[in-house]
């Protein structure tokens, strides 16, 4: 699925152009540092040389975990649900932060176990309730990895095409800092023991019976896996469904805004598969989970802030924000040296 979406490169005459752009501005050239940088990749992204972080959309995937049954959460699984109806409802962090950054947010059922009424706000994907427990059997069929996928870059596609310029991947799962540790350690090889955190407050005690659990269920699929394989073995339909966003979105040139460890072992799945896709990927920030480090590491990857955020849902995406909005206002409003009447640097 993930090879059906083009991603073109960027155009090398449009970057130069944004370039010298940027150094006519009324500073000295480079003295808005990452600012500058943001600025000319998401002209590069979005083919122009006028880009725009607005509008911009979350797109919000939630789905559960089988391994959940094995302790690997601080949390029981129908928490993803619960959480599901408070999004609805918006009253969850993530909706408060779209709210005051402007952001629309479609929320996805990727695959919760519980059951929720219909809402306009909810698309379902329809592929399976949870994913099976990957310590006895793979989490998800090669079928439904690669429908996940399919499904999250269709969300992506359809949101540019109503008119997106930002895609910002969040999302909602109990379990799901499990998955995204086996998902690191099986494509990439990273150990096992940093990746694996507290996710939604285990203590360390508990930590360390997530960390022994994950052993066990990583023997079951012992050695280097490719992203597809990965998902299958381990889940989840959320995370799949990330990494589809990702390449469905740089395929419609749009800039995707990364957020945390979840969305980042999302995007090295897909960025693994489709390293074409980097240069539309924007991380939003590094998460107090430990193991997001060694996955923006392995991806060279340097977020814009670091605030001690470890809830998901989007919201360090959703915080990062504003600055891919300056970046692109800096471009199109600041003055020059000449439209400004200031005399050049000698």
């Amino acid at each position: 699925m993930l090879d059906t979406y083009a991603v073109t490169t960027f155009d090398e005459a449009l970057l130069d152009q944004v370039r010298r752009e940027i150094d006519i501005k009324t500073k000295p050239p480079g003295s808005l540092g990452r600012i500058e940088a943001l600025a000319l990749q998401m002209a590069g992204a979005q083919n122009t040389a006028k880009p725009s972080a607005d509008p911009a959309r979350l797109l919000l995937f939630a789905g559960d975990h089988g391994m959940v049954a094995e302790g690997v959460s601080a949390w029981p699984s129908e928490v993803t649900t619960q959480m599901v109806a408070n999004f609805l409802a918006g009253g969850a962090a993530a909706n408060v932060f779209a709210r005051t950054n402007g952001l629309a947010i479609t929320i996805v059922d990727a695959g919760i176990a519980g059951e929720l009424p219909d809402h306009p706000e909810l698309i379902r994907a329809g592929i399976r309730r949870g994913t099976r427990n990957a310590l006895h059997e793979d989490a998800l069929t090669p079928a439904e990895t690669e429908a996940a996928l399919a499904f999250g870059a269709q969300c992506a596609v359809k949101a540019v095409n109503d008119g997106a310029r930002v895609i910002a991947l969040g999302e909602m799962g109990i379990g799901n800092t499990a998955s995204a540790a086996l998902l690191a350690h099986a494509i990439d090889g990273i150990d096992l023991t940093p990746l694996t955190g507290p996710g939604a407050g285990l203590d360390a005690e508990g930590v360390t019976r997530k960390a022994e659990i994950l052993r066990r269920i990583a023997a079951r699929r012992p050695g280097r896996l490719t992203p597809v394989e990965a998902l299958a073995a381990f889940g989840g339909l959320e995370i799949a469904m990330m990494a589809g966003a990702l390449i469905g979105a740089a395929s419609a040139h749009a800039v995707v805004l990364v957020d945390g460890f979840i969305a980042s072992a999302a995007a090295l799945c897909a960025l693994r598969a489709r390293p074409d896709a980097l240069l539309h990927a924007v991380f939003a920030h590094r998460s107090k989970e430990p193991g997001h480090r060694l996955i923006l590491e392995a991806l060279g990857a340097e977020p814009l802030i670091d605030l001690d955020l470890r809830l998901g849902e989007g919201t360090g995406a959703l915080l990062a924000f504003p600055l891919l909005r300056n970046a692109c206002t800096m471009l199109a409003e600041m003055a020059t040296f000449e439209s400004a009447g200031i005399s050049g640097k000698e």
